[in-house]
């Protein structure tokens, strides 16, 4: 069990040096470039927002009795600023890898041909089209399986005594949804969709939330990570390569 935590680390280690290795640093390029612009973006977004929302917020709780004021302020204040980050980190995410995401599969498709030592894949026999709409429903059901967790982890939270594990929740949440994100470039580019690559994830879930909990670490990490998209795409497809594609179910 530690030892495929552990090993899951050491993929988001090597996904570094894949990304500077000869043939793929320009594949890398313009997902890095993504990262940087939208991340400088949410940050600037949310340290120039927040104190406007949390002014309105206590503005629509002042007509309180002040003593009643201030026992919610304190009760919702650190409730109100986690929502913020978590809606900023999420949404901004969310959005660069929406951007990045032909990019993202371009790179995942290179690092693997290199780590397989291959020139080329055989071309899928689906259609572009038909490839498009199952990648279109595949999406939807990821976007539902993260927010049915999501909903749930905000249910915690607001419930006393049962938020005691509230920020231990959202840490095991991120890893998870952040090891799916980026398994799913490598994976995707073999047609395997949500179903399928959530049910290999599963199989290997140590490994996975090894390699998940770097990938958070490098986002909270000031100007380093802005190379966590790059970095976590060639991480994810080495992890793919060498533990998960072994694995894989069969696809439907």
């Amino acid at each position: 069990m530690i030892k495929n935590y552990f090993k899951g680390l050491g993929y988001l280690l090597k996904g570094f040096s894949l990304i500077g290795s000869k043939g793929i640093r320009r594949y890398a390029v313009v997902p890095l470039l993504v990262n940087i612009v939208v991340f400088s973006v949410a940050i600037y977004t949310g340290y120039t927002q927040f104190s406007g929302l949390m002014d309105s917020f206590l503005g629509s709780i002042s007509w309180l009795p002040g003593w009643l004021e201030t026992a919610i302020t304190w009760i919702l204040w650190p409730l109100f600023a986690l929502l913020v980050i978590i809606a900023v980190y999420y949404g901004f995410t969310m959005i660069a890898n929406l951007i990045a995401a032909p990019f993202n599969s371009a790179l995942a498709h290179k690092v693997e041909q290199q780590l397989r030592g291959q020139t080329d894949f055989t071309e899928s026999e689906h259609s572009v089209i038909s490839v498009l709409g199952r990648t279109l429903a595949s999406e939807g059901r990821k976007m539902s399986y993260m927010l049915k967790w999501l909903i749930l982890l905000l249910i915690i939270t607001v419930i006393p005594g049962l938020n005691i594990i509230a920020p231990f929740a959202w840490v095991l949440y991120g890893v998870w949804m952040l090891a799916l994100e980026y398994a799913d470039y490598p994976m995707g580019n073999h047609e395997l969709f949500f179903k399928e690559e959530l049910a290999v994830l599963k199989k290997n879930r140590f490994v996975s939330l090894g390699f998940g909990s770097g990938v958070m670490l490098l986002t909270t990490l000031p100007v380093v990570n802005f190379f966590a998209m790059p970095v976590s795409v060639a991480g994810g497809t080495a992890m793919w390569v060498s533990r998960l594609d072994e694995r894989a179910l069969p696809r439907s």
